[in-house]
């Protein structure tokens, strides 16, 4: 378990190393799950002690929240002055999201759609 506790933090770390190197507008932790993506791709499945860690991460989800509520209420201020920005910003994320959420359930769509016509 302790194992793979590392891979994932070592996952995170080599993402924020290949942000800081690269310059990259991406956050590390994103790159780093790319990363375990393809290692888990490349192993051929999420090993069960790979799943226990990741449940208990997700057991313990909303204590990662709490620094996120302190960092809030340290810049309420700064949040006020901004909030339209805010307000448009997480307005136009949200749309982007679904519009990309959209396409790739089309083209997901197509693919099954395909792979079925060919089975028959």
């Amino acid at each position: 378990m302790l194992f793979y506790l590392t891979v994932i933090l070592a996952c995170q770390l080599i993402g924020e190393l290949i942000t800081v190197a690269s310059g990259l507008p991406i956050p590390g932790p994103v790159i780093g799950m790319v990363l375990l993506l393809a290692g888990l791709l490349i192993k051929g499945g999420i090993p069960d002690e790979l799943a226990t860690v990741g449940d208990a991460f997700l057991t313990n989800l909303s204590l990662l929240f709490v620094p996120a509520g302190v960092g809030v209420m340290l810049h309420i201020t700064l949040i006020g002055e901004e909030g339209l920005a805010i307000t448009l910003a997480l307005i136009g994320s949200t749309l982007a999201t679904i519009a990309v959420t959209a396409v790739v359930m089309r083209l997901l769509s197509r693919t099954a759609d395909a792979a079925d016509s060919e089975a028959e």
